[in-house]
């Protein structure tokens, strides 16, 4: 009893190990069951179990949204964006099996922000004096490296954000210098490090499209006075006259 008393689950009623519980607002929770929560779900601790019961069981729907997911789109090295734009849905997740690891399928329109942040780092490097031990360079010697991180805000139950970095590791700026650089080189002249920038714009764009797109449906149409056919007229979807086909936005 007390401190080493073995618990249960509240969810599946399982035994729960001595070092495998993890605390609910007002039970426990095996590390089996916390396995079928969202990656990106942070708040379990301040969780109820009935709460962590409804998101299991929207983890359970999930499963019909991943096996009707195709992919038409993919970016990022080791995590990745995966897109649907047909059913303009995605996903992110670093899994290969996708139907095992159960990622989360989110609707463009859930998206409500999305951006792209630059991280540097710096490690210095260290000669060797006679007696074999690390000293700095005079000036100081380093490697610099840098990673493209993405934030997508979104308007979701189990979670606001999620953030991932494109590349796998980080992107060493310097990597053919026969000594680390004094200075900190500029990223763009590194390959590597354009190519996963430039997927970045690229997913940044395509949400912000997305959530332009959804704005111009969503506004109501007003009618208008051709000035090229004189008709009262309520654009088309490509903001033209519907009589005479002339833009409007020009």
């Amino acid at each position: 009893m007390g401190l080493f008393e073995k618990k249960t689950c509240s969810i599946c009623g399982g035994k729960i190990g001595l070092l495998g519980n993890r605390k609910l607002e007002d039970g426990n929770l095996c590390k089996n069951c916390a396995g079928q929560l969202s990656p990106f779900f942070s708040e379990r601790r301040h969780s109820t179990v009935e709460e962590i019961r409804e998101q299991l069981a929207y983890r359970e729907e999930n499963r019909t949204a991943v096996a009707a997911f195709r992919t038409t789109r993919s970016f990022g090295g080791g995590m990745k964006l995966l897109l649907d734009e047909d059913a303009k849905k995605f996903m992110v997740t670093r899994a290969r099996d996708l139907r095992d690891a159960n990622p989360d399928v989110l609707d463009f329109s859930q998206v409500t922000a999305c951006e792209m942040e630059i991280e540097e780092s710096r490690s210095e490097v260290f000669a060797k004096d006679k007696d074999g031990k690390s000293v700095s360079y005079a000036p100081p010697h380093y490697t610099f490296s840098s990673s493209v991180k993405i934030v997508i805000r979104v308007n979701h139950p189990y979670f606001d954000a999620i953030c991932f970095q494109l590349n796998p590791t980080g992107i060493v700026l310097n990597p053919d210098m026969p000594l680390p650089m004094i200075r900190r080189p500029d990223p763009r002249r590194n390959r590597e490090f354009r190519e996963y920038a430039a997927q970045g714009r690229e997913i940044v764009k395509t949400f912000n499209d997305a959530r332009a797109q959804a704005r111009e449906e969503a506004a109501p149409h007003t009618a208008r006075i051709c000035p090229f056919c004189g008709a009262t007229t309520v654009p088309d979807e490509n903001g033209c006259c519907e009589y005479c086909g002339s833009s409007l936005n020009g």
